[in-house]
């Protein structure tokens, strides 16, 4: 057991002494957008893309240190009330760093991160969360980045993460 917790406390250790990886700026933001869609529209605070046929919007918000990938699912008016019920139990177990979100009568899903503290595979893989939530809505609801289980549904949505992951690295 005293081994056990030596082990954890030498773990912790090494983990908090690691370097921070280096949070993105707002261009190198950008540059990750347009690795992953050539096609990326940028303006002012915000970008607009499409992964696997999903439109997506970055927005940020340097003032206030936030930024988010939201996509449209689905609107309220149209979702059983079952179907909210299971999008909060995915929030709670396999959303992860996405989320499922309401506002303005829509069923989003969403990433939200500090801007100050995104690095590109966070970013990469925020994004890539937010396409499976969108994807698997229906389904798994789960964002594909850690799902508890057996089937088929955590390899192929963690292809996806996996394929914009090395889309969004520098050559």
């Amino acid at each position: 057991m005293r081994r056990c917790f030596l082990a954890l406390i030498a773990g912790l250790l090494i983990v908090l002494s690691a370097p921070d990886s280096q949070a993105l700026s707002v261009d190198e933001m950008g540059d990750v957008v347009q690795r992953l869609d050539p096609e990326a529209q940028g303006g002012e605070r915000y970008w607009r893309f499409k992964i696997e046929g999903v439109s997506l919007t970055l927005v940020y918000d340097e003032g206030r240190d936030r930024m988010r990938v939201i996509a449209v699912i689905a609107p309220v008016n149209q979702l059983t009330p079952e179907q909210i019920v299971r999008c909060l139990q995915a929030n709670f177990d396999s959303a992860l760093d996405a989320r499922y979100a309401l506002a303005q009568g829509v069923l989003w899903s969403a990433f939200i991160h500090p801007l100050g503290s995104l690095d590109r595979e966070e970013l990469i893989s925020g994004i890539g969360q937010t396409v499976n939530l969108v994807n698997s809505f229906g389904t798994t609801y789960s964002s594909g980045a850690l799902v508890y289980g057996g089937g088929d549904s955590q390899r192929l949505q963690r292809e996806l993460i996996d394929k914009l992951l090395e889309r969004g690295q520098p050559i």
